[in-house]
């Protein structure tokens, strides 16, 4: 009896865990913030108050499908009412949440308990019931590891071999299993042999290391190494301070200058491998200007742009050209028409990588429309017989070719439809966490945003208005600009009866904006007060990596930057 209880209060435990990632999957979430909290205090409450009533039905009835499925039932009754008490959500979106919760967590259950069914078969009698447990243990999990690893992208293979993080945890992960499997089995020699025990599970952590490290090395194909550089993520890869792009207005026949636009005025951010900055704001805010900056298509007029922590001089490198890439908006206009998808892809094969054999440069094509989704009957086809998504795939294969490490993605998905918009974005989900990857990707799509960056930066003239993580920006919008962008943003959902807001005005003229903020003459804010129309926004901190400019800081919140 005191097995099976311990096998139940396990299981609750695990369905606990799982219970929290569905939530977090499901609202969303990109990091543990405020939410989260509210998540923990549900599932909390769900956890204690359905391992109660599972214990008690089960040592009054017994363990069988009947009271199974009694406990699914008492479960989504009680989900139901925390939700409702504590989100305060409508009733049918709450049941459909709690339904779907209660289905996930009893496959799960299920999963669990024939792993405990598997367990029992090789429980042997006697002294060696203990041995039995280890043998299933080193077997089902040599196996499932086995299998994961050998199944797994041979990006995620390298990443295994030579990152000694992911190495350390591949290896914990099995030991712990070992000493649950032996724990579950029998308590009272776990105790007594525990020193014992616990060897012969860093033991078996060391086994099923070198073990996963030779299948994913046998797996790799080397040449694919030799043609690819995987980045390891969260490293600093790009640093923009104090940019400054201004375009000087200029008149009469001799070119006289008499007034600049300020396109970029002033803007600092980071981009680490493996990481997405969106980059938001109305038409004329100056995003392509600062992706075509750093691009070296434009020069800028000061503030310094860092590459690997290298100044990017004024005419790109050959190298620098090789690993900064660029997808355009307008899939038509950035193919040629007249050339066939070997011919486009091969340029920057040519160009920048220096390969002209003919026999190499179609296996490099081919393997660069495998990765993005193509066929081989694909090379020798002109633009115009492929659709919209397909050409927008040619563009990101090209962009691959030459190995980057940067890619600006300027409206890759605007001329596309909402489908084909889903795979393009998926697509550079999975070549970033395959590859690490940067990327600058500009857009107005705000769930386009939401959906691939990491972090966001809004701009309006030229400015930064709000910096912050995903989350941040979309749960805690501060700026009054942003909170207009949001609250204008028009989604499908039958649930939502918010009235939408319309941004009033237009975008004032960047040859003559107006004095003091720039977005004065459009802000409907509260705290909007005559210092807006003569003093210049301050750089105000909301919490970490949050920050916002405006003249007058919300409540609570102080300025920590002064603007000049």
């Amino acid at each position: 009896m005191a097995v099976n209880l311990t096998i139940i209060v396990i299981t609750q435990l695990l369905l606990f865990l799982v219970g929290l990632l569905y939530i977090k999957w499901h609202i969303n979430l990109k990091r543990w913030d405020k939410p989260f909290f509210s998540a923990l205090i549900i599932n909390t409450t769900w956890f204690v108050i359905s391992m109660v009533v599972g214990l008690t039905i089960y040592s009054i009835i017994g363990q069988n499908l009947f009271t199974d499925l009694l406990i699914i039932v008492i479960n989504t009754f009680l989900g139901f009412g925390i939700l409702i008490i504590i989100y305060k959500n409508e009733w049918l979106r709450t049941l459909e949440i709690v339904g779907l919760a209660q289905i996930s967590l009893f496959i799960t259950s299920i999963f669990i308990n024939f792993l405990f069914d598997i367990i029992d078969i090789f429980l042997i009698e006697g002294n060696n019931r203990l041995n039995g447990s280890k043998f299933a243990f080193f077997l089902f999990v040599l196996i499932f590891l086995g299998m994961t690893v050998f199944l797994s992208s041979w990006g995620d293979k390298i990443q295994l071999v030579t990152l000694r993080r992911v190495v350390v945890i591949v290896s914990v992960i099995p030991g712990l299993l070992y000493l649950m499997g032996a724990f579950v089995s029998q308590q009272e020699r776990f105790i007594a042999n525990f020193p014992q025990i616990l060897s012969i599970s860093f033991i078996f952590s060391i086994i099923s290391m070198v073990g996963a490290k030779k299948i994913a090395y046998k797996t790799i194909p080397i040449q694919k190494i030799r043609e690819h550089i995987i980045l390891e993520k969260n490293k600093p890869l790009l640093k923009v301070t104090n940019l400054k792009v201004y375009y000087p207005l200029l008149k009469g026949m001799l070119k006289r200058k008499v007034g600049e636009v300020k396109a970029v005025d002033d803007v600092s951010f980071e981009i680490k491998t493996g990481e997405t900055l969106g980059l938001v704001g109305e038409s004329g805010c100056g995003k392509t200007t600062i992706a075509s900056t750093i691009l070296g298509l434009l020069k800028k007029d000061d503030g310094e742009i860092l590459f690997h922590d290298e100044s990017i001089p004024k005419e790109l490198t050959s190298y620098l050209r090789q690993k900064i890439q660029m997808v355009f908006q307008d899939p038509d206009a950035s193919l040629n028409p007249r050339l066939k998808v070997t011919s486009i892809i091969a340029e920057p094969l040519k160009n920048l990588l220096g390969i002209t054999n003919k026999m190499e440069i179609r296996r490099h094509v081919l393997r660069l429309l495998k990765e993005v989704s193509l066929k081989r009957e694909h090379m020798d086809r002109y633009p115009h017989e492929f659709s919209g998504g397909q050409k927008q795939r040619i563009i990101i294969a090209r962009a691959l070719a030459c190995n980057p490490e940067l890619i600006v993605l300027d409206e890759p998905t605007s001329a596309l439809d909402v489908s084909v918009q889903a795979q393009i974005l998926n697509l550079l989900i999975d070549l970033q966490e395959q590859y690490g990857y940067g990327f600058l990707f500009i857009t107005h799509n705000l769930s386009v945003v939401n959906h691939i960056a990491a972090r966001v930066a809004v701009m309006y003239l030229g400015k930064f208005v709000e910096v912050g993580e995903t989350d941040q920006i979309f749960l805690n919008p501060t700026h009054p600009y942003t909170q207009a962008l949001l609250k204008s943003h028009s989604e499908i959902d039958p649930f939502d009866q918010d009235v939408k807001y319309v941004l009033e005005g237009e975008v004032p003229s960047p040859i003559a904006p107006p004095p003091g903020c720039a977005f004065n003459p459009r802000c409907v804010s509260d705290n909007r007060t005559p210092e807006c129309e003569f003093e210049l926004p301050h750089k105000i901190k909301i919490e970490e990596g949050h920050y916002i400019w405006c003249v007058n800081p919300p409540t609570g919140f102080d300025v920590i930057e002064e603007t000049e």
